[in-house]
C-alpha cells in the first residue's frame, strides 16, 4: 500500500509533494514510477546542467566512494525523469560522482516531475546548503537564483534561510575584482577579509590592500582597521605642479638624495615636506642643509 513521503524542511519543501506517492519498487519490476523512491541504473542517469558547482574536491569524492563501497548509499538522490529510462539529477552529484568512482550499477534515487526553472531553484538552493562551498560560489547562486528565479533578496533570503543583510554581504563580494575572487575561491581570503576589503570603494585601494594582507598575513581585524585607515585617508587626486616647480621638486630629491614633496597653490604659496626612515637619515640630511650642529 502506497504511503505519503514525509520529507522535511528545507530542500523537500521546494518539492510540491502533494498527492504524489513513494512507491516500493519490486526489483523485477520494468517500469519506474514517478513520485516514487527507486534503485535505478547509474548509467540512465545524466548529470545536473543547472548544477552551479563548478569545482569537486577529488579527494574529498574518493573518500566517499570508498564509504559507499562499503555501506552503499544511505541517501537517495533526486532527480527527475526527462524520457524512458532517462534521468537527470536535481540533488545529489557528490554522491552520484562518488558511486560512479565506486563501480556502483545502481542507486536508490527519489524520482520527481520538475520543469526547468524547478530545476534550477532546487539545485541552486540544495547546493547553497553545503558548508563546503566558498563564498564566491555562494554569491554567484545567490545572483543566479535572483536573475534567473526573478527573486527579491527578501525571497531569496527566505528560502535560504538568511537574512536580507547576510544575502547583500555575499552578493557584494561579486563587486571585487577577479584577482580578489579567485584568491576567496582558493582559500587563500576568508570572507572576513572580504568584507572589509569591499568596504573600500575604489578598486586600486582594495587591490593594495589584497597585496598586504597576503605579503604581511593581516588578521581579519587587522584587515578591518587598514580598510577604515584607507577610506577615511582617502583624498582628491594631487594637482599636478608647473613644470617649472617640477624641475625644483626633482632638484631637491637629488640634492638631498630622499623624498622630497613640493606643494604651491595658485597665488605661489606653498610648502616643502621631505621625508626619513629614521634619525640616522634625519641627520645625514640636515648635515647637507648645514643645519646639523
Amino acid at each position: 500500500m502506497a504511503k505519503k513521503s514525509a520529507l522535511g524542511r528545507g530542500l523537500g519543501a521546494l518539492l510540491d509533494n502533494s498527492g504524489a506517492d513513494v512507491v516500493s519498487r519490486p526489483e523485477l519490476q520494468r517500469e519506474t514510477l514517478t513520485g516514487s523512491i527507486s534503485d535505478i541504473a547509474i548509467s540512465e542517469i545524466e548529470a545536473n546542467p543547472f548544477q552551479p558547482r563548478s569545482r569537486f574536491d577529488q579527494e574529498k569524492l574518493d573518500e566517499l566512494a570508498a564509504s559507499i563501497s562499503q555501506l552503499g548509499i544511505i541517501q537517495p538522490l533526486t532527480v527527475r525523469k526527462v524520457r524512458p529510462n532517462r534521468y537527470q539529477l536535481i540533488s545529489g552529484e557528490r554522491r552520484f560522482r562518488a558511486s560512479q568512482l565506486a563501480g556502483l550499477e545502481r542507486v536508490p534515487a527519489y524520482i520527481r516531475v520538475a520543469n526547468d526553472q524547478d530545476m534550477l531553484e532546487m539545485a541552486l538552493v540544495e547546493n547553497i546548503q553545503r558548508d563546503d562551498l566558498d563564498a564566491i560560489e555562494v554569491a554567484i547562486s545567490y545572483q543566479r537564483l535572483i536573475d534567473e528565479c526573478k527573486l527579491t533578496q527578501e525571497a531569496l533570503g527566505e528560502r535560504v534561510g538568511k537574512n536580507r543583510s547576510t544575502v547583500t554581504n555575499y552578493l557584494r563580494l561579486l563587486k571585487l575584482p577577479p584577482q580578489i575572487q579567485k584568491a576567496i575561491m582558493d582559500r587563500v581570503l576568508t570572507m572576513g577579509h572580504a568584507r572589509a576589503i569591499i568596504n573600500i570603494d575604489d578598486e586600486a585601494q582594495q587591490l593594495e590592500l589584497f597585496k598586504q594582507i597576503l605579503k604581511d598575513g593581516l588578521s581579519v581585524r587587522a584587515t578591518e582597521q587598514a580598510s577604515k585607515t584607507a577610506k577615511q585617508g582617502k583624498t582628491a587626486p594631487k594637482k599636478e605642479l608647473p613644470l617649472e616647480y617640477q624641475r625644483i621638486e626633482q632638484n631637491i630629491k637629488q640634492q638631498l638624495d630622499a623624498e622630497v614633496g613640493l606643494k604651491v597653490n595658485a597665488k605661489g604659496k606653498g610648502s616643502i615636506s621631505i621625508a626619513f626612515d629614521n634619525e640616522k637619515e634625519l641627520k645625514r640630511v640636515l648635515s647637507i642643509l648645514d643645519l646639523w650642529p
